[in-house]
């Protein structure tokens, strides 16, 4: 059996620490200030990013990881001998996974195995920690694919919005919505289901009611979690992830309760203060 390479890109937000103890290769997608082009978490950090925003009065583009750049990237594995399972941000959300599978076609169709997350952030991080753990376990390639095939599903991600500027300025929500959000103190939560985007609460007033909104709906499903690795992410969200994280501690522990910073590619899409809490249901 072939050694295996766990592969994703940098819309995970897992943290430094946990990519280099885990062993994950990860494939940066491109943040984009006109003709300027940043690779996520290797040019541009989150701070960065903002104070961009902040001299330019604009928000960046951001793009997918090219079939091209994804050959570069598998060969190295390939002609080592690895065989790899790449997990990317849901197919509905960017072109990487199509991406992805253009360049396996490319490159050795049987030897890769792509896998769509059907996430973002750190929804795709769990299914990359379950990837590893199954790896860990000695498992082969196309066993780690089938099984986070079936994992994928039961990832449920919320976040709660700080500032509707943000959704306002790339396009995802009107004038009128973002003013009366500011001037009514709405905190969206988005929530992702079946790939994709949707609002599915609204708090009103300050954050921790949105904090608390997702809090009672992880204490109500707790019995059916997963409690390998609970994620709170969010973008220059200290006190807020401060305030979660002491909850949940409250709640009953997890194996593994991680604080992650949302990258640069998520943060462009929901800004500063977005927050989030992540995790696996049972089977």
């Amino acid at each position: 059996m072939n050694k295996v390479i766990i592969m994703t890109d940098s819309t995970c937000d897992l943290s430094k620490d946990l990519i280099e103890s885990r062993h994950i290769h990860v494939v940066p997608l491109y943040v984009n200030f006109g003709d300027l082009s940043y690779r996520d978490g290797i040019d541009l950090t989150t701070p960065e990013l903002y104070d961009k925003v902040d001299e330019l009065g604009y928000l960046p583009k951001s793009s997918a990881v090219s079939p091209g750049e994804f050959v570069n990237q598998f060969t190295p594995f390939i002609e080592q001998g690895y065989d790899i399972v790449c997990i990317t941000i849901g197919s509905k959300l960017s072109g990487t996974y199509q991406s992805a599978l253009i360049a396996k076609d490319m490159v050795d169709s049987e030897r890769i195995h792509i896998v769509d997350s059907n996430n973002l952030s750190s929804g795709v991080g769990l299914v990359v920690l379950k990837g590893c753990d199954l790896r860990d376990q000695g498992l082969d390639a196309l066993s780690i694919k089938r099984a986070l095939d079936d994992i994928t599903p039961r990832v449920r991600s919320q976040f709660a919005i700080q500032t509707m500027d943000y959704l306002y300025k790339g396009g995802r929500c009107s004038a009128l919505s973002a003013f009366l959000g500011g001037v009514l103190a709405i905190k969206p939560i988005i929530q992702v289901n079946n790939g994709k985007l949707d609002v599915y609460k609204k708090a009103i007033g300050k954050m921790t009611r949105a904090l608390d909104v997702m809090l009672e709906d992880y204490q109500s499903l707790y019995d059916q979690i997963d409690l390998d690795y609970v994620m709170v992410t969010h973008s220059l969200a200290d006190k807020s992830a401060a305030y979660m994280l002491e909850k949940l501690q409250t709640m009953g522990m997890p194996k593994q309760l991680i604080e992650t910073q949302a990258g640069c590619v998520i943060s462009t899409h929901c800004g500063k203060g977005t927050i989030g809490i992540l995790y696996i249901l049972k089977a």
